[in-house]
């Protein structure tokens, strides 16, 4: 009797949290039932995996997994089963927070597919041999820690692994070469040092290690020299045919013998031990000396000659360059003519006025006149690599200047020069106080500052290079083509980076981003939306600056006094980036409605069908509520990316159903 009050029990219960009732005396107990419990054989075990998953792995309760009947877990949210066993779960950006508990997913064994990129999941990779069917593997875009798993090399009939933007550190293994069926490998950006393996794999298609601290030559297998730079970019100490750049031999006089005193002759050694050995004949002396001058002189000679050879070779490069290069050097130590294309893709002359002096001589021990990594960087490049950078201007902001450099060692970064009469304000210890807060700030969606620089009156900040351009150009297009406004979807992913990046600034430190517009907003290697110049605008004086545009995101708060930025006038600028993206408008265009108003005129400036009205409307009250004028009436940022993911899940519930009604899986 006790077994079958037990399933009823199980039966009637409709959340993931199980309970039992038993009676011995018209009482009633209640017990939660738990991966580790013994009752849960009642359950099948991929049902126990995918709680025990959940309970670690959703902090927030995103996946709202029930159970009313034995069978329904096939019906979960990312889940695929077939003949009741899970072969794929993707939960792909559904903003999951917390760990991969060990052991959760190893009754999966007729997983194919595991798919967990683009959430918030940390600590380490747990083991995952035990899913020995398992072909692809998405676990990037988190903030996974720890080595490489190698509980991955067990899984030999992987065919995709992307662990890339994560924090994994240490090695690479020479066992990735056993995984032979990769078709798809990308590790870039985390922090992996060591040697490259030498990858074999005939099947390879995609490769990228970019990012991360690797060192040595790249071996020379016919798999590795199929792909370009491109996918060893940001690894200064790479080296060798792959990467076209030589490696650099040993100096002999760095070997450790050369730092040991030269050992006592046999002869002499022998004496002093009392052993009686007939001394070298002294002629044999004479034809070592002989021998020993004619090497020596030879040396010289060919020495001399290679001199010059290198003397006449730099002279030349020297003049070359002069001609047809222009470096971060020539830019800071001269006014320069350079020229720009904005948004228009025209072409505007800009003159750079401010001589700036590089300190010369020994290198210095206070921070001033160095180039500074910030917390926890590695430092890859020194002040003279990156003052000798081929320099192309990108373009010309509130507080400074931005140009792309590209060192000889095939390195990419963006460097800003702060515009010295704005930032004058800010003493020399106050900005370094500053730029080492701002430089501890690491998320997906932040383009991450990795060093800055200060001299007299220089300040320099280097980014991390983003190759897609900016939002601006992205919604705004050239003059010569017109632009048509962003597909809903495409504005919901875009609005939800942008809200993650604030988010974090507003959680992870009292900063603010203080100067959020389109044009500070990057698009990056996925296309995913990432903030920059963020926390800048405190180090400088920006009353006099009269864009428009830039005006137009300025909370009333903050217009109209010398307040500083705060979280609340980062959100109203959101709101105001949010209706930019909606209708493809730069803010110098938008009218002065109210905000009942403000739907009509979205709708008008999209032209579009209204197939998804109901979705668009929800973006629109949002950023109308950003935009309040009473700061204490707007949401916070974390408030508002809450929002954001509901009407993402929301939508995505009703393309389910919508694919499921027409027959599309």
């Amino acid at each position: 009797m006790f077994p079958l009050m037990l399933l009823l029990c199980f039966l009637l219960l409709p959340s993931y949290s199980f309970y039992f009732c038993c009676s011995s005396s018209s009482a009633a107990a209640a017990a939660t039932i738990t991966p580790s419990a013994p009752f849960n054989t009642l359950l099948p075990s991929d049902a126990v995996s995918l709680l025990s998953f959940k309970s670690k792995a959703d902090l927030d309760n995103k996946l709202h997994y029930t159970l009313n009947e034995r069978f329904d877990y096939c019906q979960w949210r990312g889940v695929k089963c077939v003949q009741g066993r899970v072969v794929r779960l993707v939960l792909q950006g559904f903003s999951l927070r917390g760990t991969f508990l060990a052991n959760s997913l190893t009754h999966l064994d007729q997983l194919r597919i595991l798919n967990l990129r683009n959430n918030s999941l940390s600590g380490p990779i747990p083991d995952l041999s035990g899913l020995p069917n398992l072909k692809t593997l998405f676990l990037d875009h988190n903030f996974f820690s720890g080595t490489f798993p190698l509980s991955v090399l067990s899984l030999h009939r992987l065919i995709i692994l992307d662990l890339s933007r994560n924090n994994l550190t240490g090695s690479l293994p020479v066992e990735l070469t056993v995984l032979d069926r990769l078709n798809y490998l990308r590790l870039d950006f985390n922090w992996f040092n060591g040697s490259i393996p030498p990858l074999n794999q005939t099947q390879l298609q995609i490769f990228n290690v970019s990012n991360n601290n690797l060192t040595g030559p790249v071996p020379v297998t016919p798999t590795l020299k199929k792909f370009n730079i491109r996918s060893f970019l940001s690894n200064p100490s790479l080296c060798g045919e792959v990467v076209n750049k030589p490696c650099k031999a040993t100096p002999f006089f760095d070997s450790p013998s050369s730092a040991v005193s030269p050992p006592t002759p046999l002869y002499q050694d022998a004496q002093s031990q009392g052993i009686l050995l007939t001394p070298p004949p002294q002629h044999k002396h004479k034809k070592v000396g002989v021998v020993l001058g004619f090497v020596v002189g030879t040396l010289i000679l060919i020495a001399a000659v290679l001199c010059v050879f290198a003397f006449v070779k730099k002279r030349r490069e020297e003049t070359e360059s002069k001609a047809t290069k222009c470096t971060i050097e020539t830019i800071t130590n001269s006014a320069v003519n350079a020229t720009v294309s904005g948004p228009d893709d025209s072409s505007q002359e800009i003159k750079l006025e401010k001589e700036v002096k590089v300190p010369q001589g020994p290198k210095q021990h206070m921070k001033s006149g160095n180039l500074i990594f910030c917390s926890g960087e590695t430092e890859l490049y020194s002040l003279e690599q990156l003052m000798r950078a081929s320099a192309e201007l990108l373009g010309r902001g509130t507080i400074g200047t931005t140009y792309k450099a590209l060192m000889a060692s095939q390195l990419i970064v963006s460097v800003k020069r702060l515009d010295a009469c704005k930032t004058s304000i800010t003493s020399a210890e106050a900005f370094e106080q500053h730029m080492e807060s701002v430089g501890m700030l690491r998320h997906p969606n932040l383009v991450a500052v990795r060093a800055y620089f200060q001299a007299k009156q220089e300040r320099l900040v280097i980014y991390d290079y983003q190759p897609n351009g900016s939002l601006f150009n992205l919604i705004h297009g050239s003059r010569s083509t017109r632009a048509r406004p962003l597909h809903w979807t495409s504005c919901l992913k875009i609005a939800e980076d942008v809200a993650q990046g604030l988010a974090y600034i507003h959680q992870a430190s009292k900063l603010t981003h203080g100067n959020l517009k389109s044009s500070n907003v990057l698009l990056g290697s996925d296309f995913e939306a990432c903030l920059t110049d963020y926390s800048l605008i405190a180090l400088a004086d920006i009353s006099s600056d009269d864009d428009p545009d830039s005006a137009r995101y300025k909370a009333p708060e903050v217009r109209k006094s010398a307040r500083r930025a705060t979280p609340g006038s980062d959100v109203y600028a959101y709101g105001v980036l949010l209706l930019e993206l909606l209708t493809g408008k730069p803010p110098c265009q938008h009218p002065h409605l109210s905000p009942p108003d403000v739907p009509d005129w979205v709708r008008a400036m999209r032209e579009d069908d209204n197939e998804e009205d109901r979705w668009l409307a929800m973006l629109i009250d949002l950023a109308s509520i950003c935009s309040l004028t009473s700061p204490e009436q707007r949401p916070t940022m974390r408030q508002i990316l809450k929002m954001i993911q509901d009407i993402k899940d929301r939508a995505m519930v009703e393309n389910n159903k919508r694919d499921a009604h027409t027959g599309y899986s």
